[in-house]
């Protein structure tokens, strides 16, 4: 039975309502989650015969709620649990709420993001969990975003949801003096998704638009909840500007265009403008941090009509700013490459040399290919063909390597 598209994008945004709903309702996140699987499994069985239900919310917090009693009710050993929840629950908490409800529905969406990036979880583990309760992407669709099998991804959520059970995790607000460290976590842990789906790690795709979309719709919902905190604005300036960019930056056939050669005429004039907007507005008000920077960083790329017209001057100021509030490895290599715009390449491999040391960094291919970027511009042949040798023998991006390898060519090199 195919479910058609409509119906399964509608299945997608109402399932971290639903699992919000009734992991709250229930107070078990492991057994919730299982529950709303099998209210979308009937859904999706039953609404191309019977059509979507006028209130599809309510119809999936409904099966899964029968789905949890039955549980309880089947297991002796929860049935003292089963009489505390009916007896604690008003009689209007066991009748579905609306699903214009929007209050509700928003603070269970944090406290999913919040329970999902729980401390106790390793940030793999994190992201497959963000991703399957709140994004609401299937078990195999997480798998194949990371490229690992559907029973490797199983057994990784499912250990996840174990964590958190035994770690004594409930449906609640963390106290107000862990919000913050939470919220930190949970802002990375979207950073990470979008970055995966953007530059992806390993595999024969640079893009992965999957993931990238799912990280600015939780953003932008994490955005709805808190209009006021200026690093989730930050963040989703950022995705925003960031995505914008997307259509034209690789050819036909997949490959890699640097920023510098791209057709921005193919750039999203629409995200640009909401993205600038965005981030304009949130430095005016907020308290400056990492993401703001970022997005702006992004916005002088963005807003620059031609590669020669970036101004290189403000984003080697913002990446200075930035190795001040988030100081690490990556800050540093691309504030290597805004120095070399401005001073010169002699400047930008001085940077390199400070991250020689660094073992974050040292055998990334990251840093092979800016040195040999910067040896380049320096007239170097040599030492630029070496390096982008390394970069593409480091890389296990395959659009990656096939753009770093024609630079080798370019040089005269095989």
């Amino acid at each position: 039975m195919t479910v058609p598209a409509a119906a399964e994008d509608l299945l997608r945004r109402l399932t971290p309502q639903v699992l919000g709903v009734v992991a709250r309702r229930y107070g078990d996140f492991a057994e919730a989650e299982d529950a709303v699987q099998e209210a979308l499994l009937a859904a999706t069985l039953q609404w191309p015969e019977q059509g979507v239900p006028e209130n599809p919310k309510a119809w999936l917090v409904t099966v899964a709620s029968r789905r949890m009693t039955d549980q309880i009710r089947s297991e002796s050993a929860r049935r003292r649990r089963e009489e505390a929840v009916y007896a604690q629950s008003p009689p209007d908490e066991l009748v579905a709420a609306a699903a214009d409800e929007v209050t509700e529905h928003r603070d269970d969406t944090l406290m999913l993001l919040l329970l999902c990036c729980h401390p106790a979880l390793s940030p793999p583990s994190q992201l497959a969990l963000t991703l399957r309760a709140v994004g609401g992407l299937t078990t195999a669709e997480i798998a194949g975003a990371f490229l690992v099998p559907e029973a490797t991804m199983a057994q990784r959520i499912s250990r996840a949801k174990q964590k958190i059970k035994s770690a004594g995790s409930t449906f609640q607000a963390p106290p107000a003096h862990e919000v913050p460290e939470r919220m930190r976590v949970v802002l990375h842990v979207l950073y990470l998704m979008f970055n995966e789906g953007y530059a992806a790690t390993s595999g024969p795709d640079l893009l992965r638009a999957e993931l990238t979309g799912e990280a600015i719709r939780l953003t932008r919902a994490l955005h709805q909840i808190r209009p006021d905190d200026g690093e989730v604005a930050g963040l989703l300036a950022l995705m925003l500007l960031t995505e914008a960019r997307r259509g034209a930056r690789t050819g036909p056939d997949g490959d890699l265009i640097p920023l510098a050669e791209q057709d921005r005429g193919k750039w999203d004039a629409e995200r640009i403008a909401e993205g600038v907007d965005l981030v304009t507005r949130t430095l005016a008000a907020a308290r400056i941090g990492p993401y703001q920077v970022q997005a702006a960083i992004a916005a002088v790329h963005d807003e620059a009509p031609r590669a020669e017209d970036t101004d290189w001057k403000q984003i080697l100021s913002l990446y200075q700013l930035l190795d001040v509030l988030a100081p690490n490895p990556v800050v540093l290599l691309n504030q290597a490459v805004a120095a070399a715009m401005v001073h010169g390449p002699e400047a930008g491999l001085a940077l390199l040399d400070r991250l020689a040391e660094d073992e974050r960094l040292t055998g990334h291919h990251r840093l092979a290919a800016v040195r040999a970027h910067l040896l380049e511009m320096a007239g170097d042949d040599d030492g630029a063909r070496s390096a982008y040798q390394l970069a593409a023998k480091r890389t296990t991006s395959l659009p990656e390597r096939r753009y770093l390898e024609s630079r080798v060519a370019r040089l005269g090199g095989r």
